[in-house]
């Protein structure tokens, strides 16, 4: 019995057709696997950010001995300014003002920038002295954290003056919860106390792996100051 028209034109079909290579067939199956694997994770992370519905004045620690908690609060500042808010820093234990980040933020018009530290501990060696002047410079934060009218606050190097018993702990968590709803504060410094860590939003730990400075090279501008 011969073959149908449609049966002949079915097989030339097939042999015009050239076998597809082995190595384009498994990069075809390679970008399927991961096209189906990107679709599910699209899925989550959509539902996940349609839960996120809420708006509140974050409190964010950085902590850690790791380099980079100040200059992470710093990049939120740029951020911040980028969307027309205003911003106050306050820093603490820091005294001088030849910083990189000082040069360039007090230029900008939405800062207010107040270094309120003598120098580190053992250049002052007074507890009295450095007492009084974590005192003196927290009744300036407190004004800060009644100003609704400041959108963001980064209070660098707090955890100091926590941990040295300079302010009261107690003291700092109830301003920082009676703050303007809206209001976001950053706190940086090593050793952040597990109560400011659980009355934070979020926490982020830096890890040491490897500081130049250990190999005896000097703070370097624009990476360090």
């Amino acid at each position: 019995m011969s073959d149908s028209g449609e049966d002949r034109e079915n097989e030339t079909a097939c042999h015009c057709m050239p076998p597809q290579p082995e190595g384009e067939k498994a990069e075809s199956e390679r970008e399927k696997r991961y096209r189906e694997r990107m679709q599910r994770k699209k899925e989550v992370i959509d539902a996940t950010i349609a839960r996120a519905d809420k708006e509140k004045g974050l409190l964010l620690i950085l902590t850690g001995n790791g380099k980079g908690k100040s200059s992470s609060a710093f990049g939120m500042i740029a951020r911040a300014l980028g969307h027309g808010m205003r911003v106050g820093v306050a820093q603490f234990i820091k005294s001088r003002t030849d910083t990189g980040e000082e040069a360039f933020f007090r230029r900008q018009e939405n800062v207010i920038w107040h270094v309120l530290g003598e120098g580190f501990t053992w250049d002052t060696q007074d507890l009295a002295r450095d007492s009084e002047t974590a005192q003196r410079g927290w009744a300036i934060v407190q004004e800060m954290l009644r100003d609704p009218a400041l959108d963001l606050i980064v209070l660098d190097e707090l955890t100091y003056p926590i941990k040295f018993g300079w302010l009261n702990l107690s003291m700092v968590l109830n301003d920082l919860n009676n703050r303007p709803s809206m209001q976001h504060v950053v706190i940086t410094g090593r050793a952040a106390p597990d109560a400011l860590c659980e009355a934070a939003d979020t926490v982020t730990e830096m890890r040491d792996i490897k500081h130049a400075y250990r190999a005896g090279i000097q703070a370097q501008k624009g990476i360090d100051l």
